[in-house]
């Protein structure tokens, strides 16, 4: 039997909903339906239903009266927090509303059956008109990833810790994973899986590709894969532990993301010549591709703002860079001297960067720690190479980032994976070019 999934969707001090249908309050069996405000003030937490205060105690739980029937919709809910395509949209759910508390604000999740769940990010995360075989790749993968999180969750009540902070003289290293998510399964941005919930068309061809793959997961060694992906690998996908915990997993290792080896190019890329020769030019790659109708697979109408994403630049002044790292990462080194590449992961992405300032130096991981500190929102990836332009020994007065890819380029690349369905690679194909010795089982 299939599980349920708990979805933190939207969080806020307080936050509007309509609920589409009669919805049964579990607290009190009474039904209501229409708009509706959710508030947290002054320590206080009110829930109102047309206008009229509910007496109720939280978690609430509003419940559709008929499953198929019934949707509730929020109000602006924000997408992309903190990457460049961030904005605010309503959204629609099938399943139960919980109204929770975190702390100084209110959190809406979504409880509904995990396969209806797969149905919404399948269209969220990339075009509900993909390959098929595109289609039913994503869901296995996006089914492993969330059944994986949910065996993960338990084993760390379990632990009753987890660090994602190694502070040493001179470096502060740093990851971020769903673990920030303490009551509730997974969130509903690219922190987890994107979910719109039914905001997003879907269509047959994914109704198609979550029941022929119903249950199916990636394991290895009789456990569920921690399936990652990303939307640009670059050419070469990273391994698990430079990106998060110093974890190992074998199915998630260095893929060429090519039927075969591309010449000319010393492929270590840990190295700072063999990763600088990779990232100045554009070996070929499936990923490496400007066809429209195979980007548009991928690339949801506010991804397709983005058009440099395998090969990008970008130019930081002298007093941006100073600004960036005051405002990101609350670090204030002075003047800018430096920005020295320690280590690269086995894709050229790097895990560990230098920052050499008037006022001292400090070492910074690993690579979304680095893309957060050097940009608005997050840079592309942590895949570059830094340029400086400096006169006569003088202080630099721009650094230029070249760089590769889109994201933190483990397990499956979706512009590589795309083009691999138009290649006409089954779905199993793509998987297992993807995920190293990993096999497919059906769990329910």
């Amino acid at each position: 039997m299939q599980p349920n999934i708990e979805v933190g969707v939207l969080m806020a001090p307080e936050f509007s909903f309509t609920l589409e249908g009669p919805y049964r309050l579990r607290a009190t069996g009474k039904i209501y339906k229409g708009p509706g405000k959710a508030v947290l003030k002054n320590d206080k937490w009110t829930l109102w239903i047309n206008d009229i205060e509910i007496a109720t105690s939280l978690p609430a739980e509003l419940e559709p009266v008929n499953y198929q029937k019934c949707s509730f919709e929020l109000k602006d809910v924000v997408i992309g927090i903190n990457f460049h395509w961030e904005r605010k949209e309503n959204q629609r759910f099938k399943g139960m509303l919980r109204i929770i508390r975190e702390e100084d604000h209110l959190t809406a999740v979504n409880c509904l059956p995990l396969e209806d769940y797969l149905v919404s990010v399948i269209s969220s995360e990339m075009s509900a008109t993909s390959s098929p075989q595109l289609l039913r790749a994503h869901a296995v993968i996006s089914r492993s990833w969330l059944m994986a999180q949910k065996e993960k969750e338990q084993k760390l009540k379990e632990k009753g810790s987890y660090e994602t902070t190694i502070e040493r003289p001179g470096e502060r290293i740093k990851w971020y994973d769903r673990e920030d998510h303490l009551h509730f399964d997974v969130c509903a941005d690219d922190h987890c899986q994107r979910y719109q919930g039914i905001t997003r068309a879907s269509t047959k061809e994914v109704e198609s590709a979550i029941a022929d793959t119903f249950g199916q997961v990636l394991v290895y060694n009789d456990t569920i894969c921690d399936a990652r992906f990303s939307k640009s690998c670059g050419g070469v996908s990273e391994l698990f532990e430079n990106v998060w915990e110093p974890v190992g997993h074998p199915y998630l290792t260095k893929v060429i993301d090519n039927d075969k080896l591309p010449e000319g190019y010393n492929l270590d890329l840990t190295g700072e010549a063999a990763a600088r020769e990779w990232i100045l030019n554009s070996p070929p790659a499936f990923c490496n591709t400007h066809d429209r109708q195979i980007l548009s697979q991928v690339l949801n109408d506010y991804d397709q703002e983005t058009s440099d994403f395998y090969r990008w630049r970008v130019v930081l002044t002298q007093e941006k860079i100073q600004e960036l790292l005051k405002k990101k990462i609350n670090l204030d080194l002075g003047e800018i001297v430096d920005l020295i590449p320690v280590e690269r992961g086995v894709s050229g992405r790097l895990i560990r960067l230098k920052i050499v300032g008037t006022k001292g130096e400090l070492t910074i991981g690993k690579e979304l720690e680095i893309r957060k500190a050097l940009s608005e929102s997050h840079l592309y990836s942590s895949a570059f190479i830094i340029e400086k332009e400096q006169k006569n020994g003088e202080l630099p007065t721009t650094f230029t980032l070249i760089g590769a890819g889109w994201g933190h380029g483990v397990g499956l690349c979706q512009i590589g994976a795309a083009v691999m369905g138009a290649k006409g690679y089954s779905y199993q194909d793509i998987l297992f070019h993807y995920f190293r010795g990993a096999r497919l089982e059906k769990r329910y």
